[in-house]
C-alpha cells in the first residue's frame, strides 16, 4: 500500500471514530434563525456528503443541513389565537370601517408556517353618533333598485299635479361588493352592470321623496366634499358598496344600466 492510499484510509478511520466528526445540531446545541454563519459544525449534511454543515433556518434551501437538522431543530408553525368580536365603527355617522384582531401565540421557527394577518377591517356604518343622538338621514346607506321600476311606480304613487315630481342625484361608484357581479335572479339581475369607477344616476320620486324635507334618504346632501357614501341594492343585501356625491340635477341622462331609484 503506497503512502497516499494509506493517508487515505487513515483519515477515513479518524472520521469514524472521532464524535467530532459526526457533530450535528443536537451535539452543537444549534438551532439558528435565518441564514446564520456561526451556526456552523462539521460532519455529514441531509445529502450523505461530509463537510461542513448549518444548523440554521436557510440551510433546508441550500441543502447544506447537518445531517439531524430536522429531529433537532422540527418546524414549529405560528399559532394565533380566534378573532376578537368586531370593534365599534370607527366614526359614526359615515361610511367606515370596523376592526377585529387576533393575537400572536407562537412566533414561526425553523421553516415553520407563516403568521396570517392579525387584523381584519370590514366595510361599517353607525347611525348613532357618541352622544347617542341619531345621524342625519342623508348620510346613511342609500337603498336603490333599478330605474325602471320608477315607471310605474310614478303612474300610481303621484298623485297631484302640484307635488314635487322630484330630482336626480349623480353619483360616482367607488366600491361594490363581489356578490353584486354574482346576482343572477331575474328580478334583481340590473346589479351586474354596477362598476366601480363609473358614473350612475338615481331618481328621487315620491314617495321615497320626503314632503317634509323634500329629500330622499341616502342622497348625501348633507355630505362633505369627496365624501365616502354607502349604498345598499334592495333584493340583495350582499349587494352593497360605497359612492361618491357628485352633483344633484333636476334630471339626469345616464344609460338605462346605470340608472336607479332611491327606494
Amino acid at each position: 500500500m503506497d503512502f497516499s492510499r494509506l493517508f487515505a484510509v487513515i483519515c477515513v478511520g479518524f472520521i469514524l471514530v472521532n464524535p467530532r466528526s459526526q457533530a450535528g445540531c443536537r451535539d452543537e446545541g444549534f438551532c439558528c434563525t435565518s441564514r446564520n454563519h456561526t451556526c456552523v459544525s462539521t460532519g455529514w449534511r441531509a445529502d450523505r456528503s461530509y463537510g461542513t454543515c448549518y444548523c440554521d433556518q436557510a440551510c433546508s434551501k441550500a441543502l447544506d443541513c447537518c445531517h439531524d437538522y430536522s429531529e433537532a431543530c422540527p418546524a414549529v408553525s405560528c399559532t394565533v389565537s380566534e378573532w376578537s368580536s368586531w370593534s365599534g365603527c370607527a366614526e359614526p355617522c359615515k361610511a367606515t370601517y370596523r376592526v377585529r384582531r387576533r393575537q400572536l401565540m407562537q412566533e414561526p421557527r425553523n421553516g415553520g408556517d407563516q403568521c396570517p394577518p392579525l387584523e381584519e377591517k370590514a366595510g361599517c356604518a353607525e347611525y348613532w353618533n357618541r352622544q347617542r343622538v341619531e345621524c342625519r338621514q342623508s348620510l346613511v346607506p342609500a337603498l336603490i333598485t333599478t330605474g325602471g321600476y320608477g315607471k310605474a311606480r310614478k303612474r300610481r304613487d303621484v298623485s297631484s299635479e302640484n307635488e314635487k315630481t322630484g330630482y336626480c342625484v349623480e353619483f360616482q361608484l367607488k366600491s361594490l361588493a363581489p356578490a353584486c357581479i354574482l346576482e343572477n335572479k331575474a328580478y334583481s339581475r340590473w346589479m351586474q352592470y354596477l362598476r366601480e369607477g363609473h358614473t350612475v344616476c338615481v331618481e328621487c320620486q315620491p314617495p321615497a321623496l320626503n314632503f317634509r324635507s323634500q329629500h330622499c334618504y341616502g342622497d348625501g346632501v348633507g355630505a362633505k366634499k369627496n365624501q365616502l357614501l354607502e349604498w345598499q341594492a334592495v333584493g340583495n343585501p350582499q349587494c352593497r358598496g360605497s359612492w361618491k356625491r357628485i352633483r344633484q340635477r333636476d334630471s339626469c341622462s345616464c344609460p338605462t344600466v346605470h340608472s336607479f331609484l332611491f327606494v
